[in-house]
């Protein structure tokens, strides 16, 4: 038993370190205001934000989904979002925190939060798309129910890598091997976006198990989002630039750290689920080149 509980108290204490380096180097462009730094894009009757702006809710019912973007869009940086996932029977339900370009070849990096039936795991699917390509899922069970308190969730995105984030452990990699032949989103800004939708005919189990409307309506919540970015001006060089305001360009942010990739490693081996550098068959034994080549 205490073995077992030794191996989750081990990535703690390096979670608390790996937040205070990442935190003592921030300069915030957001103002953590909902109101002020995102519009709503979809159905506003189902988006409810506090009149103070600190925290908000999406619905979904069987009338519309819901969903809101920020006002500005980037070019790298670091987006922080706290939320809580719909509880109870949540089968057929897609909550999504991303970024996108929004364009028709589009970059996006994308974390979904597939619901399961009562009792079962929420399954948390990224995924990177760029000049409009995919193809490149990876899904997860997480070690903590996400529906019944708030947690981090977290998307850095640099020149050299893109690294998917919860509560501080990072959970995925993208890198920069453009030079090697592998697409990289490194020139289309985007904005940064969160929804619920109905998945019914995908997202849990494969399919077949389906939304129970009878349960509606289904709630999201978020709060305490940080936005840590290059706002984008139209002129790509500024936000490439390895500047101290862009900390997240520079050498400490290229690669990930020792601690970090302990925890890394510790959540590929307990928690990885789906992996489409594993899935041989789908891409007839010729994997993405990026599955041949490092990692961090």
């Amino acid at each position: 038993m205490m073995n077992n509980l030794h191996k989750y108290f081990i990535p703690i204490g390096i979670i608390v370190s790996i937040f205070l380096t990442q935190n003592s180097f921030a300069s915030v462009v957001s103002t953590g205001d909902f109101n002020k730094d995102f519009l709503v894009t979809w159905s506003p009757s189902h988006v409810n934000t506090s009149v103070d702006g600190t925290n908000t809710s999406l619905i979904l019912d069987k009338d519309s989904g819901s969903g809101f973007a920020s006002k500005d869009m980037f070019l790298f940086g670091q987006f922080d979002m706290q939320i809580k996932l719909v509880p109870g029977n949540s089968a057929g339900t897609v909550v999504t925190f991303y970024l996108t370009s929004s364009q028709p070849n589009h970059d996006e990096i994308d974390f979904e939060f597939l619901g399961n039936v009562q009792g079962q795991p929420y399954i948390l699917q990224t995924n990177v798309y760029v000049d409009g390509f995919d193809d490149r899922e990876e899904r997860i069970k997480l070690w903590f129910d996400p529906t019944k308190d708030f947690h981090t969730y977290s998307i850095l995105w640099n020149l050299h890598q893109i690294v998917f984030m919860v509560d501080w452990v990072p959970i995925r990699t993208y890198r920069n091997h453009a030079d090697k032949g592998v697409p990289f989103p490194r020139w289309q800004p985007m904005s940064l976006q969160m929804t619920v939708w109905d998945g019914s005919n995908w997202a849990t189990n494969g399919g077949k198990d389906k939304i129970d409307w009878a349960l509606a309506p289904f709630v999201a919540s978020f709060r305490n989002h940080k936005i840590d970015a290059c706002i984008w001006k139209g002129n790509p060089r500024f936000c490439r630039a390895q500047s101290p305001t862009n900390w997240w360009n520079q050498e400490r942010s290229s690669s990930l750290t020792w601690a970090q990739r302990r925890l890394f490693r510790w959540v590929r081996k307990s928690y990885l689920i789906y992996d489409y550098c594993q899935d041989y068959q789908r891409f007839n034994y010729n994997l993405p080149k990026e599955c041949l080549l490092t990692k961090y």
